[in-house]
């Protein structure tokens, strides 16, 4: 039997690899969607069934490239998961407009190119996967991150909107708020003082999102929200 596909945007050093090593782990070929050829090319060595392409998801033509390179190489993906983020910090006076346009390319019309593309045959299989990992930003705007918090918002409504559509043809569409710091090596930098518990493991969101993705059908979620036990909210 062929193993399933995952494929990935995004695979940074942070939630995107981790995604990769558990679903790598969990029997899956894994597609690697990122821009940077460096990060790809170690994770192709270090996951004997992953394959990475270059690819910018704000670009629908290399979407198409990449997509068609991918089921070439390795199959159909039955799960797509969003993880690519474009972000910015200032206010609606500060930011330039030309950023908050990048952003809502990246966070939400390239979750719009993916599903595009990728659903289609899930509908036909009569069975799949659609995930886009957000943060608290797309419940709330907070005035420093008027940049991005409107492409958040946005992309979280699109995934509604795809959910709703693709549920009762049986692909499952969730979207997972992050409402944490996540643990990388610049956060830490960030926040030097903070304890361990502060920040949230990449390897437990991927964890959640393994298990989203693999839930019965009869109790698909779609908001999945995730905090370390002390935040407050």
């Amino acid at each position: 039997m062929a193993m399933p596909v995952c494929l990935i945007s995004g695979t940074g050093p942070g939630t995107g690899s981790a995604l990769a090593r558990r679903f790598a782990e969990g029997g899956y070929r894994v597609a690697l969607l990122a821009r940077n050829e460096e990060r790809l090319a170690a994770l192709e060595k270090e996951l004997p069934n992953a394959k990475g392409y270059r690819c910018d998801v704000s670009d629908a033509a290399q979407i198409e490239l990449v997509a068609s390179a991918v089921e070439h190489d390795l199959g159909k993906p039955c799960v797509v998961i969003h993880n690519a983020v474009g972000g910015a910090f200032g206010t609606f006076r500060e930011i330039d407009p030309a950023v908050l346009n990048r952003n809502f390319q990246v966070n939400t019309m390239g979750l719009l190119y993916l599903a595009r593309r990728f659903s289609p045959a899930m509908v036909d299989a009569g069975k799949g996967a659609i995930v886009a990992t957000g943060n608290t930003s797309a419940l709330r705007g907070k005035p420093g991150f008027a940049g991005f918090a409107p492409t958040k918002a946005a992309q979280r409504i699109l995934a509604e909107a795809m959910a709703r559509d693709l549920g009762p043809q049986g692909v499952h569409v969730a979207y997972v708020v992050v409402d944490a710091v996540i643990d990388l090596e610049w956060t830490r930098k960030r926040w030097p003082d903070r304890p361990d518990d502060f920040f949230i493991k990449p390897r437990a969101i991927a964890d959640e999102i393994w298990h989203v993705v693999h839930q019965d059908r009869s109790a698909w979620s779609f908001n999945v929200e995730l905090r370390p036990f002390g935040e407050a909210w």
